[in-house]
């Protein structure tokens, strides 16, 4: 049986909003986001591969941009093997959705239907099943689905939904529907954080989850993958396409000046990447977020400051003073010396220090809002 090489990717998410960004840049990723179509066209091209499997949510939901259309019609045309797109529940098909809109070029194949069913390609020796979700949630689509198994066939299965989550509203699937479905490889989508290769029986799957970060709630590299198949056997290499990353990076500055213990501890080569960097440890005065924004932002695509520190000397003070202050600090240190749990005593100070900051016209936490 000849190995089938796979390009498996899925959630791009094309044209999100990226809220948590200002709207210059918001834009500017968005049209960045639509390079990732031509990266996936490039990589195709570069690792030969026979089959390209998108498992949903390649587009962030049914309001797309024009050009984002255009450029995924001209990506896809520029790929010399099958394409397989599997909605998911942002990018569902629906008769106003932008799949049927659009004048995809004939390598490529949408499920357009809940139900599974088949493509044939007898010159790979392959048949790609798969399903689409038809609204913003789905049901369990592969439960009780077997595929009828032929020699020298391969079976291979493109969908968007959550493996071990029973109560899923996003196509539940379990792993004893993996292990019954009667397939080689199932190429998943919907989890943005990669699985690695999985196996549920004799059955070999995996998603990739998404190829570029959108939030801080995805940092780090993200990948696409490779996949080879060959009978029973299955082998899975990543491949990063991305522009943009998101980082999330705590500086402890105890005893340091800040801007050098940033630089300090700060990899080589952040200029497109987004970070957010959290100052931590014991200092004797508020940090100048503003100061160090102003040495610091020409290092990053994007960068957020928080101040997680804590004053060495203690906060309390001027506490009973016949003062605004000492009585705002001895209302807060009386709860803060009944509170009984550490994490109240930590946000009942934090709160001290952000009056104490108003006070004073200080900055005290952070310049942006979170995404």
């Amino acid at each position: 049986m000849n190995t089938i090489r796979i390009l498996h990717a899925a959630d791009l998410h094309l044209d999100s909003p990226f809220e948590g960004l200002p709207a210059g840049k918001a834009a500017i990723r968005r049209q960045e986001q639509r390079t990732l179509l031509a990266a996936l066209a490039d990589l195709a091209a570069e690792e030969q591969v026979d089959l390209v499997l998108l498992s949903g949510d390649l587009l962030d939901s049914a309001n797309t941009y024009y050009e984002t259309g255009d450029e995924l019609v001209r990506s896809l045309q520029n790929i010399d093997a099958p394409v397989f797109i599997a909605p998911g529940n942002h990018d569902y098909y629906s008769a106003k959705s932008p799949y049927a809109r659009l004048k995809l070029p004939e390598n490529v194949h949408i499920f357009t239907e809940s139900a599974v069913h088949y493509v044939a390609l007898p010159r790979l020796g392959v048949r790609v099943y798969g399903a689409a979700f038809t609204e913003d949630h789905s049901g369990p689509l592969l439960h009780g689905f077997h595929a009828e198994r032929r020699e020298g066939v391969l079976n291979i299965l493109c969908m968007h939904g959550e493996v071990g989550v029973r109560n899923s509203v996003y196509n539940p699937i379990s792993e004893e529907d993996l292990a019954q479905s009667g397939m080689d490889y199932v190429a998943l989508g919907h989890i943005h954080k990669a699985s690695g290769l999985q196996k549920a029986g004799s059955v070999w799957y995996s998603w990739p989850g998404c190829p570029e970060g959108r939030g801080f709630d995805e940092t780090g590299e993200k990948t696409v993958s490779i996949v080879e198949l060959s009978g029973a056997a299955c082998a899975l290499r990543t491949r990063v396409i991305s522009t943009h990353r998101y980082e999330i990076m705590k500086v402890d500055v105890t005893g340091a000046d800040p801007l050098l213990a940033i630089h300090t501890q700060l990899p080589d080569d952040t200029v497109r990447d987004v970070y957010r960097i959290i100052l931590t440890g014991e200092t004797e005065d508020t940090p100048d977020l503003r100061r160090l924004y102003g040495n610091l932002a020409e290092m990053f695509f994007e960068l957020q400051l928080r101040d997680e520190t804590r004053l060495r000397r203690s906060v309390w003070d001027s506490a009973g003073e016949d003062t605004l202050r000492g009585l705002f600090l001895a209302r807060l240190k009386a709860r803060f010396d009944a509170a009984a749990e550490e994490s109240d005593k930590i946000r009942i100070e934090q709160a001290a220090r952000w009056g104490l900051a108003a006070m004073d016209n200080a900055e005290e936490v952070v310049r942006h809002e979170d995404p």
